[in-house]
C-alpha cells in the first residue's frame, strides 16, 4: 500500500486548545483519517497529489464537541402530538437531517441525551459513514421514576398510560434501576442519563422536585460503571442535584436552582455543570407563545429557563467544573454555538469556555488522546471561522470551514 494522500491546511490563526493560545501561520499536515503535524509558516509540499486548503485568512481550532443534544426531535407546537403520529422510520429520518445541521454548525462531536433510541442507530449509520452527522455518543433512553420528567407516557390518557418499567426506562426500586443501566447498555447506549428533578417540558406540574432516592441513583452509577458507561443527571431543583452529585453523577445538565453547598459539593466530587443555557432561553421565548406548549409547561418555562445563565455564572466564579453543553432540540439544531457567547456574557473567558467545548468535553468522553486538539496522533477534526471568536465572539456562529476525520464536509 502507498502513502495515504496528504492535506496541507494554511492556517492564518490556529488555536491551540491545550496550552489556550493563539497561534499564527502554520501548516496542518493530515493524513488519512489523522493529523500527521504541525509546521511553522506554510509549506510547499513535495508531493505533486497533495490537496492544500487555504485557511490563512480564517481562525482554525478542533471541532466543537456538544455535550447535550437531543438529535431525534426539535422544537414545535407540533412536537407532543407527534410521538403518536411518527414512525421510528419517521423519526431516523428527520435525525438524519438534525445531525447534518449539527456537523455544519462546527460540531463535530456530541453526546445525545436521550429519545427513543433510534439515536443508537444513528450513530452507527454515521460511523459507517452512511449519512453524515458528528460522531455520537448517546444515552439511548433517558432513565426515569414513574411520572418523572422522562416518563415516556406521562399526560397520557389512562388507556393509554399503562405502566411503563425498567426496559422502557422507568423505574421504582434499586433491582429495577440496575436492571433499567443493563437495558441501556444492551440497546447499545454509551452513558446513562436520568432524571434526577422535574422538568420543564414534560407533561407535569414540578419542575424540580427531586424523583429518586439516593439507593436508586447510587446502583444506577454503581451499574453503570460495571458497564463501563458514566452517568450524566438532567436536574433543576437543588435537593435532586445534590442526591446525584453525592451518589456519583458525572454530569449535572442544566443545575438551574444549584445552591452553593452543591456547588461546592460538585468542587469536591468533581463532578461537571453542563449549562445550557441556549435551552433555557429558547423555553422561556417559546413560553411567551400562545399555544406553543401545553398549558402545564408554560409556568414552568417562565421560571426556569431566564435562571440558568445566573446560576451558571455564580456557579463558574465558585470553580465548579464547566463543560460544554446546550439542549439542542430544545431548540433549533445548528444554533448551538450561541452557548459560547452566553457563557462568555456570564463571566467567562472565550478561550476558557473553547476549552471546555474541546479539552473539556473530549476528557468527559474519554477520548482526550483522540479528539479536542489540533496536535500530531489526534483525529483531524479540524473548523474554521471567517473571524477571529477570541476577539469577537459572534464569530462562532459563521463556521466556514468543517473537517471530521479528515474528510471535508465545508
Amino acid at each position: 500500500m502507498g502513502n495515504a494522500q496528504e492535506t496541507y491546511i494554511y492556517c492564518g490563526k490556529l488555536i491551540d486548545t491545550q496550552n489556550g493560545k493563539v497561534l499564527t501561520n502554520k501548516t496542518i499536515v493530515v493524513s488519512d483519517k489523522l493529523i500527521k503535524n504541525i509546521q511553522d509558516g506554510f509549506v510547499v509540499p513535495t508531493e505533486s497529489d497533495t490537496k492544500i486548503i487555504d485557511l490563512k485568512s480564517k481562525t482554525v481550532m478542533p471541532g466543537w464537541i456538544d455535550m447535550h443534544v437531543h438529535l431525534e426531535s426539535e422544537t414545535s407546537p407540533k412536537e407532543y402530538l407527534e410521538r403518536f403520529t411518527l414512525n421510528d422510520a419517521d423519526v431516523a429520518y428527520n435525525a438524519e437531517v438534525l445531525a447534518k445541521t449539527t456537523l455544519m454548525a462546527g460540531f463535530t462531536t456530541v453526546r445525545d441525551l436521550g429519545g427513543t433510541g433510534v439515536n443508537v442507530s444513528l450513530r452507527n449509520a454515521i460511523n459507517k459513514g452512511l449519512v453524515v452527522g458528528p460522531r455520537i455518543f448517546t444515552a439511548e433512553k433517558s432513565i426515569a421514576t414513574t411520572g418523572g420528567h422522562a416518563d415516556p407516557t406521562s399526560g397520557f390518557k389512562k388507556e393509554l398510560m399503562g405502566n411503563p418499567g425498567p426496559k422502557e426506562g422507568v423505574i421504582n426500586s434499586v433491582d429495577e434501576a440496575r436492571q433499567a443501566v443493563r437495558q441501556r447498555y444492551k440497546n447499545g447506549a454509551d452513558w446513562i442519563k436520568i432524571t434526577a428533578t422535574g422538568g420543564v417540558l414534560s407533561v407535569a406540574k414540578s419542575g424540580s422536585n427531586p424523583q429518586f432516592t439516593e439507593e436508586e441513583i447510587t446502583a444506577i452509577v454503581n451499574t453503570a460503571k460495571d458497564y463501563g458507561m458514566k452517568v450524566a443527571a438532567h436536574a433543576h431543583g437543588d435537593e435532586g442535584m445534590q442526591r446525584a452529585v453525592k451518589c456519583g453523577v458525572k454530569t449535572i445538565e442544566h443545575g438551574t436552582e444549584m445552591s452553593e453547598t452543591t456547588m461546592d459539593l460538585m468542587i469536591k466530587n468533581n463532578a461537571y455543570l453542563v449549562p445550557t443555557i441556549t435551552a433555557g432561553k429558547a423555553v422561556a421565548e417559546n413560553a411567551l407563545k400562545p399555544d406553543y406548549y401545553p398549558a402545564i409547561v408554560v409556568p414552568k418555562a417562565l421560571a426556569i429557563g431566564p435562571r440558568i445563565q445566573s446560576t451558571f455564572a455564580k456557579a463558574y466564579k465558585r470553580g465548579v467544573p464547566i463543560a460544554f453543553g446546550t439542549d439542542a432540540g430544545v431548540f433549533e439544531h445548528g444554533q448551538n454555538a450561541k452557548e459560547f457567547i452566553y457563557m462568555t456574557e456570564a463571566g467567562m473567558p472565550f478561550m476558557k469556555v473553547l476549552q471546555a467545548a474541546t479539552v473539556t468535553n473530549a476528557m468527559l468522553l474519554d477520548m482526550d488522546k483522540k479528539i479536542g486538539v489540533i496536535a500530531p496522533g489526534f483525529l483531524a477534526d479540524i473548523i474554521a471561522t471567517e473571524d477571529d471568536p477570541a476577539l469577537n465572539v459572534s464569530a462562532v456562529l459563521n463556521v466556514v470551514f468543517v473537517m471530521k476525520e479528515g474528510v471535508v464536509f465545508k
